[in-house]
């Protein structure tokens, strides 16, 4: 029932607004299947960072980015805006392992810089994968307020097909 609610909030007309913190980014390991037509549709809007705190960090084997779903903790954590389809959000829902290992919630976005139709100012709903489903050990991490797979953080982020 919630999901409806957030459908509707962030869906701008046929489009969602999901906002990507990680690896999705431009210049990021990920960043392939956000041009991948074959998954769906993403169109880059512009920049934005969570209007709340968060903690972004970077945990497990495979230095993946979370950002824990700890409100009010952390810091304002920067991204980028995408209008996507239905077909890239249900990719993106797979992708990211909802709802087990992230959970897709709105969260308030502010826009730092919009290079879609019409300007955007102030606040927008977005989609966001977030984790509330973390080891606890992961609150005492490092937080970070960006994300980049070659940062000082020393981290460096496997990609899914060298997994073991």
């Amino acid at each position: 029932m919630v999901t409806c609610l957030c459908l509707s909030a962030a869906f701008a007309g046929t489009m969602a607004r999901v906002f990507v913190y990680g690896t999705l980014k431009k210049g990021q390991p990920n960043y392939k299947h956000m041009i991948n037509t074959a998954k769906g549709l993403a169109k880059f809007q512009g920049r934005g960072r969570t209007v709340e705190k968060y903690p972004l960090v970077i945990a497990g084997k495979y230095n993946i980015p979370y950002m824990l779903n700890i409100p009010g903790t952390g810091h304002h954590v920067a991204g980028e805006i995408y209008s996507v389809d239905e077909q890239m959000l249900q990719f993106l829902d797979e992708f990211e392992g909802c709802p087990d290992m992230y959970q897709r919630t709105l969260m308030r976005i502010e826009v730092v810089e919009w290079e879609g139709k019409g300007g955007a100012e102030g606040v927008l709903e977005c989609f966001v994968y977030s984790t509330a489903t973390y080891p606890p050990e992961w609150v005492g991490l490092p937080y970070y307020d960006s994300y980049d797979s070659s940062g000082k953080h020393g981290l460096s982020y496997v990609l899914r097909e060298s997994r073991e």
